[in-house]
């Protein structure tokens, strides 16, 4: 048993077992916790009230504590910050947010260096976020959503540009946690089609509606998905003109997109799922440019023709593609290889024209406004030590002359970033990167925080550290894995970590950890992991797979009954990417690596903080409410098992300021004191 980690730290309250079984192909499951489920029953809410009473208990005997939420407070306090960009009839707009201002307002300028103006704030009222926006061909308005409380649940209103009034218009049940949202304005900007759930509250069978301008939401009509699948999740792809339309359609998050064209108002399907297109789609003139994965795992770039016809216009390269933007004459095609991104210019036939020149190493693209009537395009790029720059970039010269800048709150130009590869159980090399103050040398016990995601094809950029300096400044270490399920290194090392393959991601992020050590960086007694949602599911997996690897982990809005996962929405929205119960061969692997199933007792678990949102549309509560009770029912050691319940929060998506910068501060304080930072 190991020692405490305080003096005379109390038992968490104990939770009542009430036991059910479920029987799936002749296994008997046991679901002693079934009852946490119930977030409305008074027993859950009392629960939810000890287990954050005993939290914040336990948190605030920590006496590092103050220390690093206070510096952690100071970190976050940067200048104004700028996301979201888009280029729209000669107007740049973006949603900006002046720390500590709880949310973004939406603003714009004329392009490229008129002054701002801001268009909507939500902060009037409390709890309200913007989801995300769309303007007109012309410009003149501009469609955007909002939710409260971190619901997600959007509702799109519309604003005209020119004196910020907000139109009568409001069309609720527009997507938002299951299912995204989705608009494309019609091209003479009279109207919209947009992507809407059932009036009856269902999140299911999502389809495409046309709303005029001025008409209630009650007369809209479906133009588009009826019947096609109750998962259905829809994404659009706009020529400038608003005159060329694509809807890009998949049914759930780890399904491949089937392609429609838009022809004399009926839509025409030009690619099906065996092209294997993943959301990567972007008009050039009258051609459609899609990153497709068939028979190519890095991708290729296809020119869909009006006809439908398609040709390769580039082929598989070395590195992977991950998004194409339309430039006029040509085309940038972002590309990435492990923690190494890349943005190049192509000329129209396919042709590399230059790489974008932004700095490297250690430097990611996050956004590119652009279109194809324009040789000009706004490119937002950040990395590890610095959080963010916009620069015009010249596709005639080849220059990028910077045209904003985020100023930090203190000075990170001492941090080094380091890279390394981990072998993981199959052979497989995880590119693995290190940040740590300069002079911060491997001593084999350096306190450090390992993280990764691992799913859903999505890659991992180099991210700022922003608040996490509070820990690099005081000599730990920060790392990241890129591990199989996510796209950096392309749809084939997505495809290597879903489904049936999903213990690779886990085997990648133990072999991460394993790495760190070996190279001298730390060791079990100093090493915490951390993730959300996805990654939450990675963090249940190494605590009830590693559990004395590790000291430490914090995991936030985490899934880790995937038996029951499929019995909220969202989780039946997750099959394509993890599979059902309902079919054999997945439950089998789904039962082999669920954490909850495989708590046992008597064993000796790591110092865990499980963190959910109440109002999480994404992963249900009672994920983190169920592990953390059979956790702390089993483990043998001294060490805290903490759930805490965060109220008016979600998954994180419209997290507020405050909200993210208090969550920031519990789970590195968390570190500091299990981890024992100096």
């Amino acid at each position: 048993m190991r020692a405490a980690s305080a003096p005379d730290l109390p038992r968490p309250p104990p939770t009542e077992l009430h036991d059910v079984t479920d029987t799936y192909f002749g296994v008997t499951v046991h679901d002693p916790y079934r009852w946490l489920e119930d977030a409305d029953a008074a027993p859950v809410k009392q629960w939810i009230r000890e287990q954050n009473a005993y939290t914040e208990r336990i948190l605030g005997s920590f006496p590092e504590r103050d220390a690093i939420a206070k510096r952690v407070g100071e970190l976050a306090l940067t200048s104004t910050q700028r996301d979201a960009p888009v280029l729209a009839a000669g107007r740049l707009f973006y949603l900006q947010q002046t720390p500590p201002q709880p949310q973004p307002v939406l603003a714009a300028a004329d392009w490229p260096s008129g002054a701002p103006k801001v268009l909507y704030d939500p902060n009037a009222s409390a709890g309200t976020a913007i989801t995300a926006y769309w303007p007109s061909p012309d410009g003149r308005y501009v469609a955007f959503g909002t939710a409260e409380g971190g619901s997600e649940a959007t509702t799109i209103r519309v604003l005209r540009v020119a004196d910020g009034k907000v139109l009568a218009d409001a069309l609720a049940h527009a997507g938002g946690g299951t299912t995204p949202q989705a608009l494309a304005w019609d091209a003479d900007g009279k109207g919209m089609l947009y992507a809407r759930l059932p009036d009856s509250g269902s999140q299911f069978d999502a389809a495409i509606f046309h709303h005029a301008l001025g008409q209630p939401a009650s007369a809209d009509a479906v133009v588009f998905g009826s019947g096609m699948s109750p998962v259905a999740e829809y994404s659009f792809a706009t020529s400038a003109d608003g005159r060329r339309r694509a809807i890009l359609v998949h049914f759930g998050d780890g399904d491949p997109d089937r392609v429609f064209l838009e022809q004399r108002g009926k839509w025409k399907q030009v690619l099906g799922p065996e092209a294997n297109v993943r959301s990567a789609a972007a008009w050039q003139g009258d051609r459609l440019l899609v990153i497709a994965y068939q028979g190519a795992p890095r991708g290729k770039l296809l020119a869909v023709a009006p006809a439908g016809t398609s040709e390769v216009l580039v082929p598989e390269q070395a590195r992977a593609m991950q998004n194409v933007l339309p430039l006029k004459n040509g085309f940038l095609l972002e590309t990435v290889w492990g923690a190494s991104w890349g943005l190049d210019q192509y000329d129209l036939k396919g042709k590399l024209v230059r790489p974008v020149p932004i700095p490297e190493p250690d430097v990611a693209p996050t956004d590119v406004a652009s279109n194809d009537a324009s040789d000009q395009a706004l490119v937002a790029y950040r990395g590890f030590t610095f959080p963010g720059r916009w620069g015009r970039y010249d596709a005639k010269s080849g220059a990028l002359d910077t045209v904003f800048e985020i100023r930090p709150a203190a000075d990170y130009t001492k941090l080094v970033v380091t890279h390394l590869d981990a072998v993981s159980r199959d052979g497989t090399k995880v590119p693995v990167t290190v940040v740590a103050a300069r002079g911060t040398r491997p001593d084999g016990r350096r306190p450090t925080i390992v993280t990764a995601y691992g799913g859903y094809k999505i890659a991992l950029r180099p991210r700022f550290v922003g608040r996490y300096l509070a820990w690099l400044e005081r000599g730990g270490v920060w790392a990241m894995a890129c591990i199989r399920g996510g796209g950096e290194l392309g749809e084939g090392w997505h495809e290597a970590g879903m489904l049936g393959s999903k213990q690779n991601g886990f085997d990648d992020f133990a072999a991460a950890v394993d790495a760190l050590k070996s190279s001298g960086w730390t060791d079990t007694r100093h090493v915490g992991v951390i993730g959300g949602s996805n990654g939450g599911l990675l963090m249940g997996a190494e605590i009830t797979q590693h559990p004395d690897a590790i000291r430490a982990a914090v995991s936030f809005v985490g899934i880790y009954d995937m038996l029951r996962s499929e019995t909220f929405p969202n989780g039946r929205y997750n099959v394509s990417e993890y599979g059902t119960v309902r079919e054999e061969p997945a439950f089998r692997w789904l039962d082999a690596y669920s954490p909850l199933e495989r708590v046992r007792r008597g064993t000796a678990y790591p110092a865990v903080l499980l963190v959910t949102g109440e109002n999480d549309p994404r992963v249900a509560p009672w994920q983190s409410r169920k592990f953390a009770a059979a956790l702390q029912a089993a483990t043998s050691s001294d060490l805290p098992i903490l759930a805490l319940t965060r109220t008016h929060e979600g998954h994180g998506v419209t997290a507020s300021f405050g909200q993210r910068v208090g969550n920031d501060a519990a789970a590195l304080a968390f570190f500091a004191h299990e981890l024992e930072l100096p």
